[in-house]
């Protein structure tokens, strides 16, 4: 597993409370949309990254991580496996704490170098499931 339940819980409760979701948009059938939604119940701010860069939940989206004008600390990747190493590469050159993997999102080396650079990470989870049990 990359990232246990002791990780899973250091990026939801110590390592701030800004993350951008990459692959948010205002498509509300997608997957992105139900768990920002969730996060900002439990006190996250919430930053859309999508090309579209369209305003979601009442935030201002942004067309990709260095867009972003001001600190990020967690990094929600929703893309294809394929393409979420070079997200994980991004969150590190932004100055990210943590960088979180949803659900079927796996690239091993990613996850190596992302942890090697200082970063929190996890693969494979969905922070929507994770808060409530962890809480």
């Amino acid at each position: 597993m990359y990232g246990d339940d002791a990780t899973v819980r250091r990026i939801l409760t110590e390592l701030g409370d800004t993350w951008a979701v990459v692959g948010l948009s205002g498509n509300r059938s997608r997957a992105a949309y139900g768990v920002a939604e969730t996060l900002q119940r439990y006190g996250k701010r919430v930053v859309p990254v999508h090309p579209k860069a369209e305003t979601v939940h009442g935030e201002q989206g942004y067309a990709s991580l260095a867009d972003i004008p001001f600190p990020v600390d967690v990094v929600d990747v929703f893309l294809n496996s394929d393409l979420a190493g070079q997200v994980a590469d991004e969150a590190v050159a932004v100055g990210a704490k943590a960088v979180w993997f949803q659900l079927g999102v796996l690239d091993e080396a990613a996850y190596e170098r992302t942890r090697g650079a200082g970063l929190e990470m996890t693969m494979d989870r969905c922070p929507a499931i994770e808060i409530p049990r962890l809480s």
